[in-house]
């Protein structure tokens, strides 16, 4: 039987079953979609119990129930069900019982047959042609893979799910020698916003060549998060005494979870080096988000990977409570004055019914408007709020599958339009908005409110009804119209223009520094 675990003689050859390598594969991406690993549940609660910042330990407890209900349910974490990195470590005494497939195809037949699931649809968000037409390939096809010839007669799988959110925050520079890479860091990871939905994991990549360290810093994700026992038992090598330095700096910026100001950045740092030219120090940085999702596996020649679900008891019991800065919200009667009350920071339960619209609608009502055609029949955001989502396909009795919010400041471009030409009264999506949409939210006296990235499931367990009303080709991008009851949100740049993005990680990090002075 296949296990995490290498059991066989090294020297022995084995031969290991395509369709083996394939259900492996397709098992496992089901696996993480709705399994988050133990250790990052582990460090998410703890992260719970330290945080002092109002509304990121409500935040972080959104994930910590999401996360729960999503294991309980077999629905994704996340919306965006990500782009598949794979890992593949061949042992050289391998064979395979057939051989007309390479890797790259069977693990994007895996691939296929787990986005395609009828009893778990997987949101499919891969594009072709990316340069042009950036047309959907319906199946999530093809996937990152990487693969490495290595001793011994087993194949070693690190197979991980990577959402367009956190991939898009990487960054990489090419250091001099002498550059201080914590400093970078440090620097670096204040402009990297919300997007990425911290709290989560940055893993590193040290040395080799610009594409080398990019890799190294992907697979170094693929670890378990450790960063405490480190701690614990102190560092002992470069890379560890790096971790340690790097994993205070970050928390000691005070961005908190979601960007809102608190205590907890990073959960851990997680950092791979290789030698490298005497004149070079290239260095990547790649973040993991709050839907963390990746499993490790060997197989033997047995049969496909047995993935053991893991006990719901490995959950911590997290209710929300209601703060004396929490509103309930009728979306189908607000009024401009009502808006004007609220202050960035609080927290909205939002009821009645909303629209949504992402980067590929936003671009087709600007090409309708600037070409005097108008907004489709059925399409009025006069006196309406949009959300930034694609949701995931339902199923069973689901109105809407997981629908979490997208990145807003992938909308900023378009968002003045909408303020000045269609009435529309507020937004709702992730992370930040850019100083200029601010400027622009602020002169139309709209509003701008932030749901959980990383809370999907509990986010469309709010959506009572949900239809299509225009733009159905786009798939996950059409507009949709929802009715939402106690959906939660916070008021993250209010009608005067305050922005909790500034504001939060502003305050945490002279609170941060004030304590660590006593």
């Amino acid at each position: 039987m296949s296990s995490n675990t290498p059991t066989n003689n090294a020297n022995s050859p084995v031969v290991i079953k395509q369709a083996d390598f394939i259900e492996s594969i397709a098992d496992s991406l089901q696996y993480i979609s709705y399994y988050h690993p133990k250790d990052f549940v582990d460090a998410m609660y703890n992260a719970y119990q330290r945080e002092q910042s109002v509304a990121a330990k409500d935040a972080i407890a959104q994930i910590l129930i999401n996360s729960r209900m999503s294991a309980e349910g077999k629905r994704p974490l996340c919306q965006d069900t990500g782009i598949v990195t794979t890992f593949v470590k061949i042992g050289m005494s391998v064979q395979w019982d057939k051989t007309d497939m390479t890797v790259q195809e069977m693990v994007d037949e895996g691939v296929r047959r787990a986005y395609t699931n009828p009893d778990n649809p997987l949101r499919a968000s891969i594009v072709a042609d990316p340069a042009g037409t950036r047309k959907n390939t319906k199946d999530n096809t093809p996937s990152v893979v990487h693969i490495d010839m290595v001793p011994g007669n087993q194949v070693e799988v690190m197979i991980a799910a990577k959402g367009g959110g956190s991939e898009n925050k990487s960054k990489m520079a090419m250091l001099n020698p002498s550059d201080d890479i914590a400093a970078w860091v440090e620097k670096t990871l204040p402009t990297m916003g919300a997007g990425w939905c911290p709290p989560g994991m940055l893993g590193i990549g040290i040395g080799g060549t610009a594409e080398k360290a990019a890799v190294m810093a992907k697979e170094s994700l693929m670890d378990p998060i450790d960063i405490h026992e480190l701690m614990a038992r102190g560092a002992q090598t470069t890379e560890e005494k790096l971790r340690l330095d790097i994993f205070e700096r970050a928390n000691n910026l005070g961005i908190g979870a979601q960007g809102l100001g608190g205590l907890t950045t990073v959960l851990d740092i997680k950092i791979k080096s290789a030698p490298t030219h005497a004149a070079s120090k290239p260095v990547v940085m790649i973040p993991n988000c709050a839907a963390t999702r990746h499993v490790h596996f060997h197989l033997d020649g047995s049969g496909p990977v047995d993935l053991v679900p893991p006990s719901l008891s490995d959950w911590p019991e997290i209710t929300r409570e209601a703060g004396e800065n929490t509103h309930r919200v009728n979306l189908d009667n607000i009024t401009q004055a009502e808006i004007e009350t609220w202050k960035s920071g609080d927290t909205l339960l939002l009821n009645g019914k909303m629209l949504t619209g992402r980067d590929a609608a936003h671009k087709r009502i600007q090409s309708l408007l600037d070409s005097g055609e108008g907004l489709p029949e059925g399409v009025d955001f006069s006196g309406k709020f949009i959300y930034y989502v694609g949701p995931v396909d339902p199923v069973r009795e689901e109105v809407v599958g997981p629908a979490g919010p997208t990145t807003a400041t992938r909308m900023d471009k378009f968002t003045d339009m909408m303020l000045d030409k269609t009435g529309l009264m507020g937004m709702i999506g992730k992370s930040e908005r850019g100083p200029e949409t601010v400027a622009s939210i602020k002169k139309h006296k709209a509003v701008y409110l932030m749901a959980v990235g990383g809370a999907a499931y509990l986010v469309s367990k709010a959506i009572k009804k949900a239809r299509v009303v225009a733009f159905e080709d786009l798939g996950m991008e059409a507009i949709y119209e929802f009715e939402v009851q106690d959906m939660p949100v916070t008021v993250a740049v209010d009608s005067n223009g305050v922005n909790a993005h500034e504001t939060g990680p502003a305050i945490w990090k002279v609170n941060i520094a004030n304590s660590k002075a006593k």
